[in-house]
C-alpha cells in the first residue's frame, strides 16, 4: 500500500451530507457514510504523515487515525463543522508516539544530508526546503509540543485557532509556541554557515 485510495462518487446519498459535521452525525445511524469523511481527507492527513515520518509510516499513521475518528465519532462535537483539526489532532497525537524516529531522522539528515525518512519529503518541488540539512536540524532542536504546532501551522495549513482545536490547547498557547519555534528556527539557519544567503531568500515564511 502506497497511500490512501483515491475519492470515491458517493451517488447514493450525494446531497444528504453537506459537511462534515453532517456526515459524522448521519454515519451515527449509517455507519457506511464514514467513508465520506475518508475520502475527503485521508489524501491530506497521509501527505502531512508522510512529511513527518515518511511513506511507511503514514499509511499506519492514516489508517488508525480514521479507526479513531470513527470509534469515537459519537463525541464529536457538531459545532465544528469542518473536521480537519480533529482530525490531524489524532493524527498529531499518533505522530508524537512516534517522535523518537523523527528527530532521529531529521538529525540524520542534518548531519548526512540525506536520510531515506526525510527524503520522502520532497516529493513535490515546493517541499525542497524540507530536505535541506540546516532546516532539518533546526526542527529536530525543537520540543515536540513546538514542532507539532509549527508544522500544523506550515504544512498542514493550519489556522492558529485551528491548530488550538486540533492538541486541545488554548490559542495564546499556540501563539506562544508558534513564535517561540519560529525564534528558534531563524536561530538555527542564521548561525548555520551551510545556510547561505541565496538559500535565506527562500526561507519559509513560517520562519518569518
Amino acid at each position: 500500500m502506497t497511500g490512501p485510495p483515491p475519492a470515491r462518487p458517493d451517488t447514493e446519498h450525494e446531497g444528504r451530507a453537506r459537511d462534515d459535521a453532517d456526515v459524522i452525525t448521519q454515519s451515527l445511524d449509517e455507519p457506511e457514510l464514514f467513508a465520506g469523511l475518508y475520502d475527503r481527507h485521508a489524501p491530506d492527513i497521509h501527505r502531512y504523515a508522510a512529511r513527518r515520518l515518511g511513506e511507511g509510516a503514514a499509511d499506519d499513521i492514516t489508517a488508525e487515525t480514521f479507526l479513531i475518528a470513527f470509534r469515537t465519532r459519537g463525541r464529536y462535537d457538531t459545532a465544528h463543522r469542518l473536521a480537519r483539526p480533529w482530525l490531524y489532532g489524532i493524527a498529531a497525537n499518533l505522530i508524537g508516539k512516534h517522535r523518537r524516529t523523527e528527530v532521529r531522522a531529521l538529525k540524520a539528515l542534518a548531519r548526512t544530508g540525506h536520510d531515506p525518512v526525510a527524503a520522502s519529503w520532497s516529493d513535490r518541488s515546493d517541499d525542497r526546503l524540507a530536505v535541506q540539512a540546516p532546516l532539518a536540524g533546526a526542527l529536530a532542536s525543537l520540543s515536540p509540543g513546538d514542532r507539532h504546532v509549527l508544522l500544523l501551522v506550515a504544512w498542514a495549513d493550519l489556522g492558529y485557532q485551528e491548530v488550538a482545536d486540533a492538541l486541545r490547547i488554548p490559542l495564546g498557547t499556540v501563539r506562544s509556541r508558534l513564535n517561540r519555534a519560529r525564534r528558534k528556527v531563524r536561530a538555527s539557519l542564521s548561525t548555520d554557515p551551510a545556510f547561505t544567503s541565496a538559500e535565506q531568500e527562500l526561507t519559509p515564511s513560517w520562519t518569518k
